[in-house]
């Protein structure tokens, strides 16, 4: 052994160990967004969106209903209360057809396409008779039910083609009819054109687009070859465009886009520009729920076509903004039942409710920023109005039901236990909850381990 220059031995210096790797960190927005991408693949997850998303935009209407429309009723020598009480009751029947609706089977819905279609097209051929009709802003639409009560039967048109379309679509795919062209349009393009038509004999165009919007919707999911898809759009484009042609009032709202004064030349455009208006002075916040200084007399049709508007004031951006996602995943949802389902059925006429509500609310939304003509179309869900709230709701409730009958859904539903008034089994057992589809073991074994 060597020894040091102080003749000591030397000292023995232990060994280094091996330092480990960190771990790496993980990015908390991969995180973020696998986790979404797992809660977004549940089975229950389009259920739940749906009737989630539905009932806050309803809610949320509501109250926007009660603050536009205070004004105008005050204005009309009525409660302020007035037409927040009217939507309120419509809420309510509404949500006992959504109800209805989603517990119904398949076969229920496909039994009542006939009847909704008869139905449907008979009140609407009954508003041109003289004495029953009655004609609201310059639109014969609507029939007096007495009192202060209204009907407007093209909002149920909506409901019943997408009913109909969706039966006979299916039933012709059963029979592998739809790989001709003529058994693709007829009849359904034909019942369509007969819908428009007595939707124009009373003047209204929005109503008209939509039912549009539902008929492309259905032959899309069909497969219709692009050339006959294209050529059904171009003899509609030129219908369209013809009735815009012809009609003064149709002009004058094409004429407003993008106005930024009230007086452009000889058109009016006193509604579009305050609707800017509104929006632009809510800024991120808004100004307070209750606080519009447009509903006062200065935008028309606050509390219906342009409640959006009032709500940009109101709530900000951050309202409407919140109003948007809310319909964005209502409409992704719709698009996942349809897409996920292999009853044909299901999938037309989800396919179908999706399209109508989407398109509705993008030619609403976009006629108050001031992008599209505006149509005199509400805002679905949460715009004043029973006659549009009603039909709508019974489509969510068919959304519902049609996302209940996932076969992944079903299983996810039948699993599930009720958290309370369950009976214990031998007076000690406690009811189990399943927080995801595996199901656990009921008891855990001993691992030896203390």
């Amino acid at each position: 052994m060597s020894s040091s220059r102080t003749g000591r031995p030397p000292v023995q210096r232990a060994a280094r160990r091996p330092v480990a790797p960190r771990p790496l960190r993980e990015n908390p927005l991969r995180t973020l967004v696998t986790r979404a991408r797992r809660a977004w693949d549940r089975p229950l997850t389009a259920y739940y969106v749906i009737l989630g998303g539905s009932l806050l935009i309803t809610v949320l209407g509501l109250v926007m209903v009660y603050s536009a429309s205070q004004i105008t009723a005050l204005q009309m020598s009525l409660p302020g209360s007035y037409f927040f009480r009217k939507q309120l009751l419509a809420a309510a029947i509404g949500a006992v057809l959504l109800l209805a609706a989603s517990r119904m089977p398949v076969k229920l819905h496909r039994a009542l396409a006939y009847p909704i279609l008869a139905g449907a097209v008979f009140l609407m051929a009954l508003v041109q008779v003289p004495g029953i009709g009655v004609a609201v802003n310059g639109n014969q639409n609507w029939i007096a039910l007495g009192g202060s009560f209204q009907l407007q039967p093209s909002e149920f048109g909506k409901l019943a083609l997408v009913l109909w379309g969706a039966d006979l679509l299916a039933r012709k795919q059963d029979k592998r009819l739809l790989s001709q062209w003529k058994h693709m349009l007829v009849p359904l393009v034909p019942a369509a054109l007969m819908l428009l038509g007595l939707i124009m004999l009373g003047g209204d165009m929005g109503t008209a687009i939509i039912l549009t919007a539902i008929l492309f919707g259905l032959l899309w999911l069909a497969g219709a070859p692009t050339r006959l898809f294209a050529g059904v759009l171009a003899v509609a484009a030129l219908l369209g465009a013809i009735l815009i042609r012809t009609s003064e009032n149709r002009m004058a709202r094409l004429a407003c886009l993008g106005a930024t004064e009230p007086q452009t030349g000889p058109v009016d455009c006193w509604q579009a520009v305050h609707g800017i208006y509104a929006l632009a002075s809510g800024g991120i916040f808004g100004s307070g729920l209750g606080a519009s200084l447009e509903k006062w007399g200065e935008l028309p049709e606050a509390h219906t076509d342009f409640i959006f508007a009032v709500t940009g004031e109101e709530l900000g951006l951050a309202g409407t903004l919140s109003v948007l996602a809310l319909f964005a995943a209502l409409g992704y949802a719709g698009i996942r039942v349809a897409g996920r389902t292999e009853d044909p059925f299901v999938r037309y006429a989800a396919g179908g409710v999706t399209t109508w509500i989407t398109a509705q609310a993008v030619i609403n939304i976009g006629a108050v920023l001031g992008l599209l003509p505006i149509a005199g179309v509400p805002l679905p869900l949460f715009s004043y109005g029973g006659s549009a709230l009603l039909p709508t709701m019974f489509a969510i409730g068919l959304l519902i039901a049609f996302a209940r009958e996932d076969p992944a859904a079903r299983m996810a539903l039948a699993m599930r236990q009720p958290r309370f008034g369950r009976k214990r089994i031998g007076g000690s057992q406690r009811p189990r909850r399943w927080n995801t589809m595996r199901r656990r073991a009921p008891g855990a074994r001993p691992s030896g381990e203390r």
